[in-house]
């Protein structure tokens, strides 16, 4: 019981205990949606689509804790590991606002089936065609992720990065590489990659 006190207070192990909700939480509660359109029965729908909002928006915890304990799985992570969980890095921050859309689309639709009663069913469809998308983006974030701390998932050579050593890059150097670049065995800390070259 310590231990999970203790870890509850690094937010990376706080990113890995919740950062299934947006997935499978989340599919769980389509299959819901899906499964209430195809009786159609209100009560049902209207409880999918608060299931859906609650789970897509949990997206955003899950973001905020990745975000914390980068730096210290970053360093931590061996070149590899480290490539996938910048590039991780890089799809959440580019996808996270299709949950924050499916949370919202979520709230607004079940606020006009509760006004206008006829209105529900295209919410709910709306709400079906984001949550699906969210999945998606979901999808592909979670599996970058999974591959950061586990080389057993890593096929193939792992992601470029393409804005690394954008600084050093000219006409007559593309590679980016600094003229005082020396071999080193620690990792330069994110954000920090021109204080020095290892």
């Amino acid at each position: 019981m310590n231990g999970f006190l203790a870890g509850l207070k690094q937010p990376e192990y706080v990113h890995v205990l919740i950062n299934h909700l947006p997935i499978t939480g989340l599919f769980a509660a389509m299959l819901g949606l899906v499964g209430s359109l195809l009786i159609r029965k209100r009560a049902a729908v209207f409880l999918s689509m608060i299931l859906v909002g609650l789970f897509a928006i949990s997206a955003w915890p899950v973001y905020v804790y990745g975000e914390k304990g980068f730096d210290r799985v970053y360093a931590m992570s061996d070149d590899d590991g480290a490539a996938y969980l910048k590039h991780h890095k890089k799809l959440a921050e580019e996808w996270i606002w299709v949950f924050y859309v499916t949370a919202a689309a979520s709230a607004v639709g079940i606020a006009a089936g509760l006004k206008w009663p006829r209105s529900i069913w295209i919410s709910a469809v709306i709400v079906l065609l984001l949550t699906i998308g969210s999945l998606v983006a979901g999808g592909f974030i979670a599996d970058f992720g999974g591959k950061v701390r586990h080389p057993e998932f890593q096929k193939g050579p792992p992601p470029k990065d393409p804005d690394e050593n954008a600084f050093f890059k000219t006409p007559w150097n593309p590679v980016g590489q600094s003229a005082f670049s020396f071999p080193c065995a620690r990792k330069n800390p994110p954000g920090k990659e021109f204080l020095q070259s290892c």
